[in-house]
């Protein structure tokens, strides 16, 4: 078990060219192990949502090389001919927000993906009410979204994220809009998830409360990703 789930060598992003240039990320190299929670945190503007779009094959980085798993699936360029697909097959996305679509019921939320990605049915249900029972809301599969909590809601998307099996979890602010109970128990199931799924995660938080639960802390410093073991001379803003 364990390895490798992300691996970030000079990692350059900059917008625009000559006087509008902006450089957001210069020369960033890290790596997060599988099995392990770690919070991106800087500075609100530092770039941690463009970083963590470039790690989801969103956002085009402009140099540098970026592995998922064992994958080698940028360098200088995409390697990959549709990136949506390693997305699906390797990624799950959670955000601040549960951006659950409100007139499907939960179960089919979380199926979504998986159906689109060409599963078998009997299969992805299966493992969705799997998923369901394991966060207490398996009694909520034909419920709507707006039948749900906050916390509910957050607890779905983070099963919409795992329906697909991912390598990788990417989550952005996911505690956001919790208040701090909810915030610890959303961030002390990111943690089981991944020892127990043996999944890299990356959260990006502003939350000081949540950042003792996590194994490792990722910092941007002056462009650069700084790895630090420990919550000390954190700049939270």
């Amino acid at each position: 078990m364990a390895g490798e789930g992300i691996r970030v060598e000079d990692m350059v992003k900059h917008f625009g060219e000559g006087d509008t240039r902006v450089d957001v990320i210069d020369g960033a190299s890290f790596s997060v192990n599988k099995g392990e929670l770690v919070a991106l945190v800087a500075p609100s503007g530092a770039g941690k949502t463009t970083l963590l779009m470039m790690i989801g094959c969103v956002t085009d980085p402009t140099s540098g090389r970026i592995w998922l798993g064992d994958e080698l699936v940028y360098n200088d360029k995409w390697l990959v001919k549709d990136k949506r697909s390693i997305r699906g097959k390797k990624i799950g996305f959670i955000f601040q927000k549960s951006y659950l679509i409100p007139f499907l019921n939960i179960i089919e939320n979380i199926i979504l993906l998986p159906q689109n990605s060409g599963g078998e049915e009997k299969v992805i249900y299966a493992k969705a009410r799997e998923l369901l029972d394991y966060f207490d809301i398996g009694d909520k599969e034909k419920a709507m979204p707006s039948q749900l909590s906050g916390g509910q809601q957050q607890r779905a998307a983070i099963i919409r994220a795992l329906a697909n099996d991912p390598e990788i979890i990417l989550a952005d602010e996911p505690t956001a809009s919790l208040d701090t109970e909810r915030s610890i128990s959303a961030v002390k199931m990111l943690k089981q998830i991944a020892k127990e799924q043996n999944v890299a995660v990356i959260m990006v938080t502003h939350d000081e409360i949540v950042i003792p639960y996590c194994d490792r802390i990722m910092e941007i410093v002056d462009k650069k990703v700084v790895m630090k073991n420990s919550t000390e001379d954190l700049k939270i803003i």
